[in-house]
């Protein structure tokens, strides 16, 4: 792949709201500081990777409690038990406001892209929480890919290869915490795009992996995505 050819993107970016919905949370500011709300660490990550491989980055400052970029508009938790209570026609405003500009601006650089005979390397970039339900998740790294992909599972084997090279200890997982073929964003590029050119893959980070700074973590990561890419 081409160096122009890598693109990031952070879904859950941040927990702002809306002037205008900002009484939905009236009674509950707190939640808006928990993973609930966002992917704590996810959007300093990415950032470090977009300066180091000077690869474009797309993301969602909006809460996923207002709106889940991350979710298709069939899912049904696409809105929040917060905003799944709006009426419809002010969800239909939501998805214009945030939700299609968003994915449109990132289906637009893939296009260009494509149209211009390159290969595209989409990594999103989202964290987890350590512990889920009374459950230890038990990986500091998870990269999740649709396996019927030779493009996307040889992208995931070089990227494990190198940070394993910098990182001999850490525990990374393929489709793990979550499957690559769950409803998300790269599921439903894939299916725009098909898989002979485009490779969608989410980095899942552990956010105790991201307990004290990324600088070191992001270096590995942009290193290996350095390597997958020439590897394309």
């Amino acid at each position: 792949m081409s160096p122009g050819s890598l693109i990031l993107t952070c879904e859950h970016a941040g927990n702002r709201v809306p002037a205008g919905f900002r009484s939905l949370f009236k009674d509950h500011r707190a939640i808006l500081h928990t993973h609930e709300a966002y992917d704590i660490g996810a959007l300093p990550l990415a950032r470090s990777l977009s300066r180091s491989l000077g690869a474009p980055l797309y993301y969602a400052s909006e809460t996923r409690l207002l709106i889940d970029q991350n979710r298709s508009l069939t899912n049904r938790n696409l809105f929040s038990r917060f905003s799944g209570q709006l009426p419809a026609s002010v969800k239909h405003d939501l998805i214009g406001a945030f939700y299609q500009p968003y994915r449109d601006q990132i289906v637009r650089q893939i296009q260009e892209r494509l149209h211009e005979g390159q290969r595209v390397l989409h990594c999103a970039i989202h964290s987890f929480t350590p512990v889920l339900r009374g459950e230890i998740r038990n990986a500091d790294i998870g990269f999740l890919y649709e396996p019927a992909s030779s493009l996307e599972s040889d992208t995931a084997r070089s990227l494990r290869k190198t940070l394993r090279a910098f990182f001999p200890g850490l525990r990374i997982r393929c489709n793990y915490p979550y499957r690559g073929t769950s409803d998300g964003l790269t599921r439903s590029l894939r299916r725009m795009f098909g898989m002979n050119r485009y490779a969608g893959i989410e980095i899942e980070i552990n956010q105790n992996a991201l307990h004290g700074g990324t600088s070191r973590l992001s270096r590995a990561l942009a290193s290996a995505l350095q390597d997958a890419r020439a590897a394309r």
